[in-house]
């Protein structure tokens, strides 16, 4: 009988230097990456080499990432294809695919991406990372809600003029010094959407709104999994967890955004002071002194309407959209795009003119707005 605790077995790797282990390894990994490559569709978007596991990680400038999608795009054109971190993904850049993706396929690139963000940080809740029919249901009832509390309506702006009176004054009790803006404009932004989803602004100086704000970033964190009973058949979406996640996603999307912007609107009042004139003299003509601006002076001034929007192109402050995920396979530009496995951060910066001299100075604001108004 043999016993074989007793025999002696030589390994596979006795005698194998470490350089030939590397050599292995490199082998593998390249092997690994050829065969992984050549499951992909023949007409799959073109990009650079991925390394095996790493995908595209070197590529990346992680400091200013749209500048490695403006060089890659530059290389490989307005439509590319990259792996990171373990995720394919197809970059779409330049008007007419992001009007392909967004608007002529626009149900077709209507989901997010499968990440471990979207399912253990957002539990797939919410307006902004939620799929299918739940989203579908969560959008239509947030729309209906925000109408009846007066979304497009006469009533919203009113809350919008009031909270720029409170604006305006807060600004003006810094009596003319120095200070950074930026709790006053959070604080007046965050208020109308108070305003809208609780029926209740805060003062600017409210402990408990500051504390809100202060810990909005990290109320994503605390949402419970405790079960719920339903009656009828009411989608099992309509959740606590979900109205939670959904008013998170109001206020994140509505209140940073805006805030953002308006920030660098001061900005470029501040740079500008010429173009500053001009609105302000513009407002003085068609608002005057007497009254609040409205919604329907905006056909009115038209050189006040220009700058909002070259601020916001300037600014810029969402390079890159929402990522998307196809639901089916399609193409686009000609290229395979395939269902699931790839999703599409759409380069805006790109769309919004910054491919010409990347090096712009601040006269291109003045001179991008006179060919604005030289368009309308």
């Amino acid at each position: 009988v043999l016993e074989l605790g007793k025999m002696q077995f030589p390994s596979l790797w006795e005698g194998a230097s470490l350089k030939s282990l590397l050599l292995f390894s490199a082998v593998f990994l390249m092997l690994a990456s050829y065969l992984q490559r050549r499951r992909r569709h023949p007409n799959y978007p073109p990009g650079p080499f991925q390394l095996p596991f790493l995908g595209n990680f070197f590529h990346m400038d992680h400091k200013n990432p749209h500048m490695a999608f403006y060089q890659l795009a530059k290389k490989y054109g307005n439509i590319f294809s990259l792996e990171l971190v373990g995720c394919p993904v197809i970059v779409v850049t330049g008007l007419s695919l992001i009007k392909e993706v967004l608007v002529n396929q626009g149900q077709v690139f209507v989901d997010r991406p499968h990440t471990p963000l979207r399912s253990y940080v957002f539990k797939k809740l919410g307006l902004i990372m939620s799929n299918g029919q739940e989203w579908k249901d969560q959008r239509r009832f947030t729309l209906m809600t925000l109408r009846n509390f007066g979304l497009g309506k006469r009533t919203l702006e009113l809350r919008i003029q009031e909270e720029a009176m409170y604006l305006t004054e807060a600004i003006r009790e810094e009596k003319g010094q120095p200070f950074d803006p930026h709790f006053q404009i959070n604080n007046a932004v965050s208020n109308i959407i108070c305003s809208v989803t609780f029926g209740n602004r805060f003062e600017y100086h409210d402990s408990q709104f500051r504390e809100l704000l202060k810990i909005l970033d990290e109320a994503m964190m605390l949402q419970t999994n405790l079960p719920f009973s339903f009656k009828g058949n009411i989608s099992p979406s309509f959740s606590e967890d979900n109205l939670v996640s959904c008013t998170l996603d109001l206020f994140l999307a509505g209140t940073e955004t805006t805030s953002t912007t308006l920030r660098w609107a001061l900005l470029y009042m501040a740079l500008c002071p010429e173009i500053q004139g001009k609105i302000q003299a513009e407002i003085d003509r068609v608002v005057g002194q007497s009254r609040l601006p409205t919604m329907a002076d905006r056909e009115n001034m038209p050189y006040t309407n220009a700058a909002v929007h070259e601020i916001q192109r300037m600014g810029n402050i969402v390079p890159f959209n929402v990522p998307r995920m196809s639901t089916v396979d399609t193409t686009v530009a000609g290229y395979h795009v395939p269902k699931v496995n790839a999703f599409c951060p759409m380069n805006l910066r790109w769309f919004h003119g910054f491919h010409l001299p990347w090096g712009h100075s601040l006269l291109s604001f003045a001179v991008m707005l006179a060919n604005l108004l030289g368009v309308r």
